[in-house]
């Protein structure tokens, strides 16, 4: 017999588990999530400058540029792309609050660092997994996945897949631009390794949760 799990519960616990995945990810440095690393750049970047804009801030004025770019390539403005942005903002402001807890972590642990980075990645899956599970519009991350999938008929983990590829190659020349050619910030083996496996992750944990749970709404209507 499947559990009821609500999709508003997963809204929430999947912005709250994506954001701790980051936070791991970004405390073992062997390199992020290839979507969050272009965020993750900027936000090292302009700290530079203004130490007050933090890593949060950096995804949400990202993801808002990327909506943008989503409007253009479905040559429409949908109410539900702006509403992205209001994830984007809950979710920035989740990842700063746990990246502030993780700074009474130890660091330079290289034991806990693979932890974390193992954790990381896979709790970030998960968070994905469970956004996609709700009617509530995602980050704009998943946004953008699902609707060129959506538009293109294709499977959306091939679509994600894809995607995290070309988020990689897009981080490694912001890395270049803003550090110097062959500095690798933010950008490392660990990301590689994510683009390669976030989105067979991403595939593993739906059906697992599809096989545990039956996502029902509470409030749709």
């Amino acid at each position: 017999m499947k559990k009821t799990f609500y999709t508003e519960l997963a809204y929430l616990v999947g912005l709250t588990t994506l954001a701790l995945g980051v936070a791991l990810t970004e405390y073992a440095d062997f390199g992020l999530s290839m979507v969050v690393a272009p965020a993750y750049l900027i936000h090292l970047k302009i700290s530079q400058y203004f130490s007050w804009f933090t890593f949060g801030m950096a995804e949400y004025c990202f993801q808002a540029l990327l909506i943008i770019i989503l409007s253009i390539t479905m040559m429409r403005l949908k109410l539900k792309y702006l509403f992205s942005f209001v994830t984007a903002f809950l979710y920035g402001n989740i990842l700063d609050i746990i990246m502030k807890l993780m700074g009474a972590v130890p660091e330079n642990i290289f034991s806990l660092r693979i932890i974390f980075y193992i954790l990381g990645v896979i709790i970030s899956a998960l968070g994905v997994s469970f956004i996609f599970h709700t009617y509530v519009t995602p980050e704009a991350y998943e946004l953008y996945v699902k609707e060129i999938a959506d538009k293109t008929k294709k499977d959306i983990h091939i679509v994600k897949t894809i995607y995290d590829c070309c988020s990689c190659l897009l981080a490694i020349t912001m890395s270049f631009v803003f550090f110097g050619f062959g500095v690798f910030e933010g950008v490392k083996f660990g990301t590689f390794l994510c683009a390669l496996i976030n989105g067979w992750l991403i595939g593993k944990w739906s059906k697992l949760l599809e096989k545990k749970f039956v996502f029902q709404d509470v409030l749709r209507k």
